[in-house]
């Protein structure tokens, strides 16, 4: 068996982010590091952020630096990641994409606690870069350019120090003095040595700069100082003439100024009023925003609430007076905040979604606010400030992007009976969880909807004159009348546009600069600027059937297959110039757009009810003549000629000449794409793909600035180019008739379409994304879900460790927001508003996150969810401590009255430090009541966390620890049957087929156990040979498992079948065996026949179809909120293919920060059999000689190459 991998989603979470000017232009963008893909991003005029470029770099991104060198003009990007190597990336605008000016390697490849990659520091005058390691190395490589003005680096400095832990390192602005660097250090010699434990109590964090000498080219440590033991971050303080320079030290409660030959100055971070006194408060995230005159400090600790922080210095002497904390905003908790010189914040988000943010003030108002200057030391510390959190003030969210991180749990189904499956997940953590439903498609914004006096037939829109920015009128045809709605404040009818509304129309168009067309059954409707109407009436008794037009020329087809040909002449006029009879009625017609610099377009393209298209030549020399034919499956119902523009790169990062694709829809549903050679009117390269049930209507669409193709079929899709591939992506939306594009002041890139008879504008959102979602929010952690068989509702377990009840939490909530109130004395304006607002949570937790408890308490409940209406129809909360970890559904043999039972296995004072241990356990058995209600039948003890629960034969299976046994339904309680104690740590997982068992253990992978009803005992007859950490698994047949372990790795497991046949065959079933065991486990041991590291641990996998029709395959959800999918290939031809593909990718194009691919996907074990479809896909990004090379070492051609990559993809999605 052989596998293809596919990122179907990619990483959603965000590790790391870093912003510059690295187009060098004035706007600033936003680089952000997704575990192993980085993405160049970018806020548009609206405020919506845009991808610009996403590329996979097979490795994992550790820290994220930018730098300038001084009098540039654009900045460079260094990337510390698990190659061992230093990587410096530049961003080149004309190819859109990521170009590698600098790799030197250092040390060793992987994650380590020694090789260097963990940090990046960098001298603000972009002069050196440190990149240092969690212990001991620590290398300066000094920045310069040469006399072209190239980037160039030194070779590394050395500047270690063995058995020291570092924190934190950072650039020390210093002007153009020789570059500093701070770090936070822990030296553990003196730990190390003693056994007593005294000195590890005993050890002291220090402050330590490192100051780069240019002139002797070597790194000496400068200055040491201790500091505070909280301390974990260095904010680097402006300076140079900017600043007083120095640094910011993030501890524990404290902000504290440093600077050489200075005295500290502290200040304590205000505490919110909730907080329980032991919980310290720690800095998370910061970011510098520094103008000309003033520069502060945002700084965000880890329940979420922002502080502003300024410096008052004397100018002089550069010497510090004040230290100022200021109460700012609160928002959710952030891995990374870049404050944009345009007036915006990005946050980037722990979990859940992401924001970005626009300032409205920059917290001038007063607020809680703490001083240097009025610390007061009392015997217990410093005292404390306390502040409320409120809603935002200063700042104001202007876009949410989505992210799934973390996926929980996930499953596929289609529950609201579409065309394709949806997934379901379960994402994010506390107050910001959610079930997601994820539908492949892109996401579309209903602008407006407005009902029309009968049901239309087809819509245009058109302007008044070529140079128009927006659209002047919507023109919509009916079976007898014609409407014409003119656009501007409002959109209303008019009856003075010259066209004619007493027939219905088959086109409307700008025809030249500025004059109109109307084509109806009778004859062609020519409107031009100064009001003068020309009409060209139909010979005889004939209607016009078809038209195809463009600016310039138009083609209509009579009844009875006669062809006509018009052009527009040099005084405006519409020529006839050539007619053609066709055998047979035209089914269908299309001219190709006039390209650049030209009169004409060269192409007219005729389809025909005899299953056959032609290209037919609009050259005055051979006018009306045939091309070139092609046969398709079934009588073509609509066509379109799209010309891609010629690009060297740029925004899609292509590099291709002009050329022009014939898309024609089918009526067996089929999209073909062909290209049409540009000089002889060839057709080749053809690719089919199946839409839908209808026959796809054709229609050229304008998205951001460029071309793309809407086809209506069942459902609209969306043709487009996103970085270079070609995608066809289903939009989510309802069936449309007709459709066409549309701008005006309120929507500069919008579609207005007819739906039965309806109205509707829309616009698409974010392009290149595989998944629209839809988000329904949860109140607690999302463990685990299952789907109910009968009910086909979701049953949702949600817990949380360190978390107040919902009654606990709303009372707090009251008594702190009264004694705020009470605290002021008299009621401000603010206070008011409040009151007047009381239906409104004056603090939402989404925003705030929940107050924290002890970390042995729980908070837990159990939802039962119907995903038509997305509404709760039962949420049980649960007593007494006790936290829900495992559910499944079960029919108990004995009981069919009681139908379908829940079982759900709970953990009562469930902690983890110092060890794992839980007063108890309870296994709850519900019944699901009709209106969706749990109703209790009985709660049973057991000694232990019931971590694991699955139906088997009638019974019920409960992995308690290492102890599986089988329940059956008592009265009271549930009533033990069977046990094994063999297991080695604790079960996680069971699966059932037949009367066989799957296990899935924590520590030690899968186990294969048989239960003999007549002796009534379960004995494992198979293992795994290798331990592995499983976190998520799947049955897929009677001898094979698929797993995933916490280190990223996904692999397949199968019993051999010599093996399981005589397991089968033998009368003991292999019990005799059993007793003696191989190896301290099972006689028999599995063979792995599927490894494969996806560089993110695996939560859940899947099997399912997400196309119609299309073969199965897995599908895996990640920590990083990554969806993929594996496909196995169903012919040796296809797996040789796109194993060369690879070979030759993995030499010609190898990942851009420093791994070596073979190793990455090897990481933990080799790579068996198993195909990188991501690093296949980055073939259409190539320059077009490496796209030749490889083709013909492959005896392809790249356009071979490319339909094999997309028909591959269009078998999984």
């Amino acid at each position: 068996m052989f596998l293809y991998t596919l990122t179907l989603q990619r990483a959603t979470g965000i590790v790391c982010a870093t912003y510059g000017n690295f187009t060098g232009g004035k706007m600033q963008e936003i680089v952000v590091a997704r575990g192993k893909v980085l993405d160049l991003l970018r806020p548009d005029d609206n405020g919506k952020l845009q991808t610009l470029l996403s590329v996979e770099i097979f490795g994992a991104v550790r820290s994220l630096a930018q730098f300038r060198l001084t009098g540039s003009q654009k900045d460079y990007i260094v990337v510390g990641s698990d190659s061992g190597r230093i990587v410096i990336l530049e961003y080149n605008k004309e190819k859109n994409l990521f170009e590698k000016v600098h790799q030197e390697t250092f040390g060793k490849s992987g994650c380590r606690r020694i090789v260097p990659g963990q940090y990046l520091a960098v001298d603000p005058k972009g002069r050196a870069v440190m990149i240092g390691a969690c212990e001991k190395q620590k290398l300066v490589y000094v920045l310069n350019r040469d006399n072209a003005a190239r980037l160039t680096i030194s070779s590394p400095l050395e500047a270690h120090k063995s058995h020291t832990i570092v924190y934190s390192i950072t650039g020390v602005d210093c002007g153009f003095d020789n570059p500093i660097f701070a770090a936070i250090e822990l030296d553990y010699s003196e730990a190390d040595q003693d056994s007593t434990g005294q000195a590890a109590n005993e050890a002291q964090k220090h402050l330590t700069f490192y100051e780069l000498d240019l002139g002797l080219n070597h790194v000496v440590r400068k200055w040491t100082e201790p500091i505070d033991n909280g301390a974990n971050m260095l904010v680097t303080v402006p300076g140079g003439g900017d600043g007083p320079s120095g640094v910011l030290v993030c501890a524990e409660n404290f902000v504290i100024y440093k600077n050489q030959n200075q005295p500290d100055v502290r200040a304590v971070i205000p505490r919110r009023q909730d907080l329980p006194p032991h919980r310290g408060v720690l800095i998370v995230s910061a970011a510098t925003h520094k103008l000309k005159a003033l520069f502060f400090f945002l700084l965000q600790t880890e329940y979420g609430d922002v502080f502003k922080v300024t410096l008052d210095y004397e100018k002089d002497s550069d010497q510090v007076t004040e230290l100022k904390i200021k109460y700012f905003d609160t928002i959710p908790v952030t891995s990374a905040m870049c404050v944009l010189k345009s007036g915006f914040l990005f946050a980037a988000s722990e979990f859940g979604n992401h924001a970005l943010y626009q300032f409205q003030s920059i917290g001038e108002d007063p607020e809680v606010e703490s001083s240097s200057l009025t610390l007061v030391e009392t015997e217990e510390g410093y005292q404390p400030i306390f502040f409320m959190p409120r809603k935002l003030k200063n700042l104001v969210q202007i876009d949410d992007v989505e992210s799934l991180m973390p996926i929980m749990d996930m499953k596929v189904a289609n529950l609201f009976e579409e065309e394709t499956p949806q997934i379901f997940s379960l994402c994010g953590r506390g107050p910001r969880s959610s079930l997601r439903i994820l539908r492949p498609g892109l996401a579309v914004t209903e602008m407006a909807v407005s009902q029309l006096p009968g049901v239309p037939s087809a819509v245009w829109t058109v302007k008044k004159h070529a140079n128009d920015e927006f659209d002047a009128y919507i023109v919509v045809s009916f079976v007898n009348a014609t409407l014409v709605l003119s656009i501007g404040e409002t959109v209303e009818e008019v009856s003075n546009s010259g066209f004619l509304d007493t027939t219905p129309s088959l086109a409307i168009s700008l025809l030249g600069d500025d004059s109109l067309m109307q084509v109806h059954p009778s004859g062609i409707r020519h409107i031009r600027a100064d009001g003068r109407i020309n009409e060209w009436k139909t010979p005889g008794k004939k209607t016009i059937v078809k038209v195809g037009f463009n600016w310039m020329q138009v083609a209509i087809a009579l009844s009875g297959g006669e062809l006509i040909y018009f052009e527009m002449d040099m005084s405006g006029q519409l020529m006839e110039i050539e007619k053609r009879d066709m055998t047979g009625d035209v089914a269908c017609l299309d001219i190709a757009p006039v390209p650049e610099g030209r009169q004409r377009s060269r192409f007219l393209a005729v389809g025909s009810y005899d299953s056959t298209i032609r290209i037919l030549s609009l050259d005055p020399d051979d006018c009306m003549q045939i091309l070139s034919v092609q046969a398709v499956s079934s009588p073509p119902e609509s066509l379109l000629l799209l010309e891609v523009q010629a690009s060297t790169g740029g925004e899609d990062g292509a590099d291709h000449p002009a050329s022009v694709f014939l898309n024609a829809g089918l009526q067996n549903g089929v999209l073909l794409r062909t290209e049409v050679d540009m000089v002889t009117g060839q057709l080749s390269d053809t690719r089919t793909r199946f839409l839908g049930l209808r026959a796809p209507k054709l229609f050229s669409a304008l998205v951001r600035g460029r071309r793309a193709m809407l086809c209506l079929s069942s459902r609209p899709w969306l043709g487009y180019i996103h970085q270079g591939h070609f995608l066809l992506t289903p939009l989510s939306y309802e069936t449309l008739e007709y459709a066409a594009s549309f701008s005006s002041d309120q929507c500069a890139e919008g579609v207005v379409a007819v739906a039965r008879d309806a109205l509707r504008v829309f616009t698409i959102e974010r392009l290149g994304e595989t998944f629209n979602q839809t988000v329904v929010p949860l109140r607690y952690t999302p463990r685990k879900f299952i789907l109910h068989p009968k009910q086909k509702s979701l049953i949702i377990l949600e817990s949380d460790q360190g978390a107040f009840t919902t009654e606990e939490r709303d009372t707090n909530k009251r008594e702190v927001i009264e004694a705020a109130c009470a605290h002021r004395n008299g009621r401000t304006e603010e206070d008011e508003e409040m009151a007047d607002g009381e239906n409104e949570d004056p603090l939402p937790d989404e925003q705030y996150g929940y107050p924290k408890a002890e970390p042995n308490k729980w908070a837990s409940c159990i939802r039962v969810l119907d995903p038509k209406t997305s509404t709760t129809t039962c949420l049980l909360e649960l007593q007494e401590n006790e936290a829900a970890f495992s559910l499944c559904a079960v029919n108990f043999h004995d009981n069919k009255e009681l139908g379908s039972l829940i079982a759900v296995g709970t953990a009562k004072d469930l902690q983890f430090m110092p060890k794992k241990e839980a007063s108890g356990g309870f296994i709850h058995i519900y019944r699901l009541a009709d209106e969706g209600k749990l109703e209790l039948v009985h709660k049973t003890p057991v000694d232990g966390v019931p971590t694991a629960l699955c139906q088997f034969q009638g019974r019920l299976l409960v992995g308690v620890g290492q102890v599986l046994r089988i329940y059956d339904l008592g009265k009271r309680k549930l009533l033990r049957k069977c046990e094994n104690k063999n297991f080695p740590n604790t079960i996680i997982a069971i699966h059932t087929y037949g009367d066989r068992i799957y296990v899935g253990d924590i520590q030690e992978s899968f186990h294969y156990v048989k239960y003999r009803r007549d002796e009534n005992q379960l004995y494992t007859f198979a293992d795994d040979s290798c331990p592995r950490w499983l976190t998520a698994s799947l049955h897929i047949d009677f001898d094979t498992m698929a797993g995933a372990d916490k280190f990223g790795n996904v692999y397949v497991m199968r019993l051999p079948q010599d093996v399981s046949e005589e397991i089968e065959d033998d009368p003991t079933g292999g019990k005799i065996k059993w007793e003696q065991g191989r190896l301290n486990g099972a006689p028999n041991k599995v063979e792995e026949i599927i490894q494969f590291h996806v560089g993110e641990v695996v939560t859940s996998l899947q099997r399912a179809s997400l196309i119609p029709g299309g073969g199965e395959s897995v599908l895996y959800g990640t920590i990083m909120g990554s969806v993929g999918a594996l496909l196995p290939f169903s012919s040796r031809e296809d797996v040789d293919f796109f194993s060369h593909l690879e070979m030759h990718l993995r030499q010609d194009n190898p990942p851009l920060c420093g791994c070596d691919h073979m190793a990455f996907r090897s990481a933990y074990f080799p790579v068996k059999d198993v195909i990188d479809g991501d690093l296949c896909e980055q073939y259409p990004t190539l320059t077009s000689e490496l796209q030749r090379k490889i083709a013909d070492d492959l005896d392809r051609t790249p356009g071979e190459i490319l339909k094999k990559l997309e028909d591959i993809r269009n078998r999984i999605i």
